[in-house]
């Protein structure tokens, strides 16, 4: 069970969890909700028996009394008990549940994936393919878990777009119904009345007007929420100092980058600020929107509970003062899975610059390329089916890390091996083992940032070596192995806090 956000002990703060959800202990979520703490939004909702609407714990309002509250694991389960979404506090936008992101059964996989858009695509037949289940066994235990099937599911996911949409956005309703997942009209219209208990037209005249402001061709300007508090430094850091020419860059205080999407292609601008991160996202196709959402907050790790995190590495005596000088660090992830597995073989056994010169190369060689009228960017980073074809002689790598990468590449393009959201963690390391060139730290990484494993370890890296022996940690793999057994489930986490003990471009955003 997931450890959810943790507090000192006192007369309006939420003690350790028991191991239930947490939506199913009436009194905790209580206390939760009368001291509006905001670190359980996205943990459960609370449905309020009098007035028929739901909010998250933290809604400004007067807490309703105890007796008139009742607690749900999902936003979907909250509007098929035929509750509607607060005016005010607007819980269909609260961050995610961290344990979709530090789970790896059969139930986060699948929230990942309907995050990912994969039910509006393919419907939940292709939801189950993807998981490797019968249709009947991953509505049941979606069910069991989250009082909503993936049907209910997708269309939260779909009513919230569509009301991102209609209050930051001049677009046509008809527009926008297409954008956010709709089959029709009609569908879209009674969704928002239902789920909102406003029409369109007057969820925008409610909307304030600066916010509509219009988008160029495909943009769209929104923000994404986090739970505090998130150190920028480390998440920003990483990403810009290992950017690839063409793919990513830092340009006017932002992280920019292209996405390859399901429907199109996009170019998003994400910039830390103090309580959210500004997104703007250009995109040849609106119907990517939820997607492109989706995988910019999985790469941020913007769903991550810092609280939890912080508190059980603190537990630690030698990590606590790291903790304490910047807590909130996250793992930089990634949107595209294929794409970090082939970044790390560029990256093994060399400097950043260098891995950024390879990749760089293959990109010029054999990424799509695209306009980018705001900045530099050029390309969309190859997928595994342009790799694959790829002569390895034309490759500036040793030998033995050419054939690593061709086999890499070949496996992913056939379907032999997965690094999706829907991968098991556990599958895929042995999956990625199995492939020559492969040793712990190439797998590792990739379980870390890839496939978002948040106890993914890596004793043999040299930059955590040092850092462990600096701070009076045992340093050898197998020493420093056994001593991180104490920061488990969240040893990915430990890892951003030792590398940030060197002084590195990672580990800071340019000025």
């Amino acid at each position: 069970m997931p450890t959810a956000p943790h507090a000192a002990v006192t007369a309006t703060t939420i003690t350790a969890p028991p191991p239930r959800p947490m939506h199913t202990d009436a009194e905790r979520c209580v206390r939760a909700v009368q001291s509006k703490d905001a670190r359980f939004d996205g943990w459960f909702y609370t449905a309020v028996l009098t007035t028929r609407i739901y909010c998250r714990p933290s809604c400004p309002v007067v807490p309703p009394k105890p007796e008139n509250m009742s607690f749900y694991p999902s936003a979907a389960a909250c509007q098929q008990a035929g509750f509607r979404a607060c005016k005010r506090c607007r819980p269909d936008s609260s961050p995610g549940s961290p344990e979709w992101n530090q789970r790896a059964d059969l139930v986060a996989r699948a929230m990942r994936l309907i995050a990912d858009g994969v039910v509006d695509r393919d419907g939940v037949p292709g939801l189950a393919t993807r998981l490797g289940y019968s249709t009947r066994q991953v509505e049941r235990q979606l069910l069991a878990e989250l009082g909503a099937g993936p049907l209910a599911l997708a269309r939260a996911q779909r009513a919230q777009t569509a009301r991102l949409l209609i209050e930051t956005t001049p677009l046509p309703m008809a527009e926008i119904a297409f954008a956010a997942g709709f089959s029709s009209i009609r569908t879209f219209n009674d969704t928002v009345r239902e789920v909102f208990a406003l029409a369109p037209g007057e969820l925008r005249d409610r909307a304030p007007k600066a916010a509509q402001k219009v988008p160029a061709p495909g943009a769209l300007s929104l923000r994404l929420p986090f739970r505090a508090p998130l150190n920028p430094d480390n998440l920003f850091g990483h990403l810009i100092a290992t950017a690839v020419p063409g793919v990513e860059e830092w340009r006017d205080g932002a992280y920019r980058r292209t996405l390859r999407l399901p429907y199109g292609h996009g170019v998003v601008a994400l910039t830390p600020t103090p309580d959210h991160i500004a997104c703007r996202l250009s995109l040849t196709d609106m119907r990517d929107l939820t997607i492109a959402i989706s995988r910019c907050r999985r790469m941020l790790d913007l769903d991550a509970d810092p609280v939890a995190v912080d508190a059980q590495l603190s537990a630690d005596p030698l990590l606590a003062p790291l903790v304490a000088k910047a807590p909130g660090r996250r793992v930089p992830r990634t949107v595209d899975e294929a794409e970090f597995a082939v970044r790390a073989v560029l990256g093994q056994q060399v400097s950043t610059a260098a891995a950024r010169t390879h990749a760089a190369r293959l990109v010029g060689a054999h990424g799509e390329p695209i306009d980018d009228p705001e900045g530099g960017l050029t390309h969309l980073f190859p997928a595994p089916e342009a790799l694959a074809a790829l002569d390895p002689e034309a490759l500036a790598l040793p030998r033995s890390r050419r054939t690593t990468l061709t086999t890499l590449v070949r496996h992913l393009a056939d379907g032999s091996l997965r690094l999706g959201v829907e991968s098991g963690w556990e599958e895929a390391r042995a999956r990625l083992t199995e492939l020559p060139g492969f040793g712990p730290w190439t797998v590792e990484v990739i379980a870390m940032r890839a496939l978002g494993d948040p106890d993914a370890f890596l004793p043999t890296d040299l930059g955590i070596r040092r850092a462990a022996q600096e701070l009076g940690l045992p340093h050898t793999p197998a020493a420093l192995t056994a001593r991180s057994a104490d920061w488990r489930p969240w040893r990915a986490y430990a890892v951003q806090y030792l590398w940030a003990t060197d002084v590195h471009p990672i580990n800071s955003i340019p000025a």
